[in-house]
């Protein structure tokens, strides 16, 4: 008679030793891992995503772009393939949170560093404002412009929704800060058009101890106390008031920082006529600022050339550099600009 029973064969192989197995080639994905995925399906207020994990992992709306969205196919398509980021580990449920959002946070930090190196100047519009100045939108990131670097005589409540020009004062990935500057941008464009031994006309818009702040055409410069006259002056006051138009030789610019240095003292065709006569020092203005222009050229050559007045000229931005920092409203210190932001605007970085 023939034994039909057969046993199976020992092949050392377990229930256990196989799930070991899975495990090991199944991948392990961790929170702040990019992964590609493949959108599986919509939702009113999300999406599910295969990344080829046990189970679909899931985007919240709010985690779908940089800036505000109301449905999630204004951003994702079915099966579309894309990059994900992992957001969060697995929840109860063994599905991992994804973001969109934080990928185009991290690529518009980098634009915008690249940008600032670049020294460009960027458009955008404001859309709202607070005590402390306006906010802007740069890259889908929020930034800040401090009101004492925004050049405009309109309130600040009128700028919403109005495109300003801007330059980069400071990019911070890890404070969350981006601060920009309204004023740098226009001085700048208004720089490219002036020239160091030119008159222009100004308005005098605020002034000083140190110096007077002289309106030209937008933008502002300091005329300071030291290039007021020959003739030594107790204070701006003595030869000034707020709203007083004259004329003004560019002595200095100074792109990088965005400061222009002005000059009465120069135009004067004999010392202290600023003084005694400012009508005169007007109408020779373009006659002295020609003479001005000849001694630097001949000082640059390294000719003799005779000096106008008794004194010799004065170095172009000495004066000026010694107090144009303490002024605000000219150039905000990294400091001052950093207690404004901090103050007047909150910044939230995504979780």
């Amino acid at each position: 008679m023939v034994n039909l029973e057969t046993t199976a064969p020992d092949i050392g192989f377990t229930h256990e030793d196989f799930a070991a197995l899975l495990d090991k080639y199944d991948y392990h994905f961790n929170p702040g891992d990019v992964v590609a995925g493949t959108v599986f399906s919509l939702e009113p207020r999300g999406a599910l995503i295969d990344i080829g994990a046990k189970t679909a992992a899931y985007i919240p709306i709010q985690e779908m772009s940089i800036n505000r969205i109301e449905t999630p196919e204004e951003v994702l398509q079915s099966n579309e393939t894309r990059e994900f980021f992992i957001l969060a580990d697995e929840n109860e449920d063994g599905q991992l949170t994804l973001s969109i959002r934080r990928i185009e946070y991290m690529r518009a930090w980098e634009r915008v560093r690249q940008l600032q190196t670049e020294d460009a100047t960027v458009r955008s519009d404001v859309f709202a404002t607070n005590r402390g100045g306006a906010l802007v939108r740069i890259e889908g990131l929020r930034g800040f412009i401090p009101g004492s670097h925004i050049s405009t005589r309109a309130a600040k409540e009128e700028l919403i929704g109005e495109e300003l020009p801007l330059k980069f004062l400071e990019v911070d990935e890890e404070r969350n800060r981006l601060v920009l500057s309204h004023r740098r941008a226009l001085v700048e464009r208004k720089m490219n058009r002036l020239e160091v031994g030119e008159v222009v006309i100004g308005t005098v818009r605020g002034i000083k101890p140190y110096g007077a702040f002289i309106d030209i055409g937008g933008v502002s410069g300091l005329l300071h106390i030291s290039e007021i006259s020959h003739d030594h002056i107790d204070t701006p006051h003595s030869v000034f008031n707020v709203n007083d138009d004259l004329k003004v030789m560019i002595i200095d610019l100074d792109a990088e920082r965005g400061r222009i240095s002005l000059s009465t003292k120069q135009l004067e065709p004999e010392p202290g006529d600023m003084v005694k006569n400012p009508q005169l020092v007007y109408e020779k203005a373009e006659e002295m600022a020609e003479r001005y222009r000849q001694q630097m050229l001949a000082q640059q050559n390294g000719e003799p050339f005779p000096a106008a007045v008794s004194e010799p000229m004065t170095e172009p931005s000495a004066a000026a550099d010694e107090s144009v920092a303490t002024e605000a409203s000219t150039e905000a210190s990294p400091e001052e600009t950093a207690e404004t932001v901090s103050e007047d605007v909150e910044v939230t970085t995504p979780a």
